[in-house]
């Protein structure tokens, strides 16, 4: 996958402006496929598809992110107390993280703009260089 190609303006207003997008409207908050999720600027691992999980809020929804791929932010705008989540290495904005997800995977919601990641198929992984996440999305599969 080429991360040199273009962005589209909500992308850039997503991730380089700390934007949100409407909820209910990303291509990836009623997705529901194998493989991993990506940062759009430069294709950091940051999710697994099998820790993303259904929640009303409209937006994607993981209970985790990959160890080390993201960094958190307090967050005080429009007049909330939130915790921001971004990407470690391209400093995306990616959206934000609460903890009312599901008890049994740990009580957390990242709560993520579709705008802001790119999805790789399980079955396109190993040939976009994320094969070394197979086998974490194959066992929990099974």
């Amino acid at each position: 996958m080429d991360f040199n190609q273009p962005i589209t303006d909500l992308e850039y207003y997503v991730t380089r402006q700390n934007g949100t997008e409407a909820p209910f409207t990303g291509k990836y908050w009623k997705f529901d496929e194998p493989g991993i999720y990506v940062d759009i600027h430069d294709g950091q691992p940051l999710f697994l598809s099998t820790d993303k999980f259904y929640s009303s809020c409209g937006w994607p929804a993981f209970s985790k992110a990959i160890q080390g791929s993201t960094i958190e932010k307090s967050d005080f705008s429009h007049g909330m107390i939130r915790t921001e989540v971004r990407s470690e290495s391209a400093d995306s904005h990616l959206g934000h993280v609460f903890d009312d997800g599901p008890k049994e995977t740990g009580g957390l919601r990242y709560c993520i703009n579709s705008a802001a990641v790119r999805f790789i198929p399980l079955a396109d992984m190993e040939k976009e260089g994320y094969g070394k996440y197979i086998p974490q999305i194959e066992a929990k599969l099974k």
